[in-house]
């Protein structure tokens, strides 16, 4: 599962004012000198990405799992259905013209990525089409499979390089978009509650880390339920906050800070049933990741929405 936390991009500028102050590092420096508008676009740059990391990375798991399916397909295995592969335009991608200056020394390094990035989704998709023509007209009567066997291989590379590039890139970009959130949150109205929902979904991260690694090596019930209890403190303290913001313009906000709280509640009711179904079998099913995975996406939703 990708994760992929906006930062507060589409809060008015006009909120926050610069000021210098000791203790930042170089990076939070540069960000600071650089001011409002090479922060937005720092800024601008985050939000876009995630979105197409997102949206490309569903379309791409699609792909591989199709390639999986076309190597059985073309040996004589039985598949009911191939899986689903949606026409996918990654708008958020179109959108990204550059990689801000205000990276600096990283600025050459996450360009690389991000071409290598361009690269293999551009390809795969390419290869995609190749191995649904091949499938298509059943021309793996005539080769055996062996076609779909090397683009099933090559698609499986390339995607692996996909999410390296992809989340080299997170990495990199993340000092310098907390810094330039920093700055336009400075004296932002709605400060307070961003930075406590943003302190929430990290807490959620925190709790599906866990989940993810006993799902693959065993239910471990004192971890799940530290973790449990750990993140309803979080979700009750967000909770209990009065959204009293006095400016007219982010008066609709309320709705969504409820919402962010609503849902992450609505996760913790699917954690509770994941404890409890996971005791007797020491295993964490495949419906309650999944189940765990909506919640979260439904969090990271309105999260979303809320710091737009």
């Amino acid at each position: 599962m990708k994760k992929v936390m906006m930062f507060a991009l589409a809060l008015s500028l006009s909120a926050a004012s610069i000021s210098c102050k000791k203790g930042l590092d170089k990076i939070e420096n540069a960000v600071m000198k650089a001011g409002e508008n090479e922060s937005q676009a720092i800024i601008d740059f985050n939000n876009d990405f995630l979105d197409s990391y997102k949206s490309s990375s569903r379309h791409i798991e699609n792909i591989v799992k199709y390639a999986e399916s076309a190597v059985k397909k073309s040996h004589g295995e039985t598949v009911y259905s191939m899986p689903l592969v949606i026409n996918s335009m990654d708008y958020s991608l179109s959108k990204i013209k550059n990689v801000p200056s205000g990276f600096e020394k990283d600025k050459t390094i996450i360009e690389a990525d991000f071409n290598t990035y361009k690269a293999k989704r551009e390809s795969i998709e390419k290869k995609y089409e190749e191995l649904k023509s091949y499938i298509t007209s059943e021309d793996y009567k005539d080769d055996k499979g062996a076609k779909a066997e090397a683009l099933q291989k090559e698609i499986e590379a390339e995607a692996k390089a996909f999410f390296i590039a992809g989340e080299n890139i997170l990495a990199k970009i993340k000092p310098a978009t907390e810094a330039a959130e920093e700055v336009i949150l400075k004296d932002h109205p709605m400060k307070e509650f961003i930075v406590s929902s943003k302190s929430l979904m990290n807490s959620m991260d925190s709790v599906m880390d866990v989940l993810d690694k006993q799902y693959t090596d065993g239910f471990n019930e004192a971890e799940a339920q530290k973790k449990y209890d750990e993140f309803e403190k979080v979700v009750a303290e967000n909770s209990k906050k009065e959204f009293n913001v006095k400016e007219t313009q982010y008066a609709y906000k309320k709705t969504q800070f409820e919402s962010v709280n609503k849902n992450a509640s609505d996760f913790l009711d699917k954690f509770r049933k994941l404890i409890r179904d996971s005791k007797s079998t020491k295993q964490i099913s495949d419906s309650n990741i999944q189940q765990m995975d909506s919640a979260y996406e439904s969090v990271l939703n309105s999260y979303n929405t809320f710091v737009k």
